[in-house]
């Protein structure tokens, strides 16, 4: 499948800001499934210095610094991604293996995916998460079913809501109203898996919901998405993450589907925030999110992205300190 992705982002301030420093996570990852074909980034007012370099998960960071005074910053990012199907993997490895391959014993070797089993600022440990997945847990049960389980439980138990919750929503309080949006379930499961002693890390990307007539559309249509990987270290190497979209009940190996487009994993949202950055002034700022995933007929030549942002999503902040004040801020959608 082909697929292409429009990402506008839109600050406006009040006063302007005097001097930024912005990182944006928006160009996709490659991987077994996927392959980037193009991507571009565009930013005004120009930036004074601009670059591109991996950070230490494999995802592509971009670093960009505004030194004149601004009242607006846009942000448009285009991508260009091929996506193939790929078997779902067979794994009969029992959980508590793993767990108990990765607690600590010394003189034992190293194994990477060990720091995803650790509590991250957005994924705390807590009983409340252990207590939600045990039943999932059940003895000799391998990773993938319980996977399985624990994200079907997850898409059962709650309720998608928009602006149930922030940014900055505990996932303990998304897990206790049983309520939230992507971003909140991918957070909850993987407070559960880590509860565990599991490892598991956060996906951001975007998913296609153009269905067939008469079909249910997918909820994260036009708006960036999150989902879970969890680590199987029985599949060949180099492939040994499994994906879990509990907002919509479905897995596979790379992504959950070929309508999904895989842009950078970490520990949390906290890791791949698409934008995020530090200001001087701008007491007040508006963000004005649109997101655009069409696909491109292989018989036709990609179409040109579209001048407007469909459905987009607005989120006016006011912050305390006054202008001239540095600022921290970061995009939710």
């Amino acid at each position: 499948m082909l697929l292409q992705v429009t990402h506008e982002t839109r600050y406006d301030y009040q006063p302007a800001v005097e001097t930024a420093q912005h990182v944006a996570y928006l160009e996709p990852r490659a991987h077994g499934s996927q392959h980037v074909l193009s991507h571009s980034l565009i930013i005004n007012p120009q930036p004074a210095q601009q670059r591109s370099a991996p950070d230490v998960f494999g995802n592509q960071r971009c670093f960009f610094s505004l030194q004149i005074p601004h009242s607006v910053l846009q942000v448009r990012a285009c991508s260009l991604v091929s996506t193939r199907e790929h078997i779902r993997p067979e794994s009969s490895l029992p959980w508590e293996t793993l767990r108990d391959r990765l607690r600590f014993q010394a003189g034992a070797a190293y194994e990477a995916a060990a720091e995803f089993v650790f509590a991250s600022p957005f994924v705390p440990r807590q009983l409340e998460f252990s207590g939600y997945a045990r039943p999932s847990f059940i003895a000799g049960t391998s990773l993938i079913a319980v996977a399985c389980d624990l994200m079907e439980r997850i898409h059962t138990d709650f309720t998608y809501e928009s602006h149930s919750t922030q940014i900055n929503t505990p996932a303990l309080q998304a897990l206790e109203q049983r309520k939230g949006v992507c971003q909140d379930f991918a957070h909850i499961m993987l407070a559960c898996w880590r509860s565990m002693g599991l490892p598991a890390r956060y996906v951001s990307g975007y998913l296609l919901t153009q269905p067939a007539p008469g079909q249910i559309k997918l909820i994260g249509s036009d708006a960036s998405h999150a989902w879970v990987s969890v680590y199987v270290p029985d599949l060949p190497e180099g492939e040994r993450w499994v994906d879990f979209d509990p907002t919509n009940n479905r897995w596979g190996w790379h992504a959950p589907g070929v309508d999904y487009v895989t842009v950078a994993t970490g520990r949390d949202f906290g890791d791949v925030s698409p934008l995020r950055g530090v200001i001087h002034g701008g007491s007040r700022h508006t963000l004005t999110v649109g997101v655009t995933v069409e696909e491109i007929r292989t018989d036709s030549p990609p179409a040109a992205a579209p001048a407007h942002n469909e459905a987009p999503q607005t989120q006016t902040q006011t912050q305390g300190p006054a202008a001239g004040v540095s600022q921290s801020q970061s995009q939710s959608q």
